[in-house]
């Protein structure tokens, strides 16, 4: 059942990602082009993820021990500190955002919209977990 309903919201996901924008590269580099062609349209979709996401993260955030509707636990972040190693990922994140016009979860998207492209970007990103994993992985808990 638990894989029904994840199927089920992984594909409401990407239909939202593909209907949004969010899953077309060109939408995302005029996004982030202030100086040029800017489009503003995806400040809108991310707002409404936030407005959907904010009041179940508030809630879970005060939980002691957060479950899922299948009471499996939930790991939240435990460090709220603003540090070195957070603005550099956040940069390294941003600038490779910037550079592709892709996001992590469109990236599986564009697959699925015949944009083998994206597979390059796909291959970098799990280089960069697993280099990640091997240098800071155990560090970063």
């Amino acid at each position: 059942m638990k894989n029904i309903f994840a199927f089920i919201f992984g594909g409401l996901f990407a239909t939202g990602l593909m209907f949004s924008g969010m899953a077309n590269p060109e939408k995302i580099l005029n996004f982030l082009d202030i100086f040029g062609s800017w489009d503003a349209s995806l400040a809108f979709v991310m707002m409404g993820a936030i407005a959907v996401a904010f009041i179940p993260f508030q809630i879970l955030s005060k939980q002691k021990a957060p479950k899922t509707v299948f009471k499996e636990p939930i790991e939240l972040p435990k460090n709220t500190q603003i540090d070195t190693r957070l603005v550099l990922g956040s940069a390294i994140f941003g600038i490779g955002w910037g550079l592709a016009g892709i996001c992590p979860g469109p990236s599986l998207t564009l697959i699925g919209l015949g944009h083998y492209q994206a597979l390059y970007f796909i291959f970098a990103m799990i280089i960069g977990v697993f280099i990640f994993n091997k240098t800071m992985g155990a560090k970063s808990c």
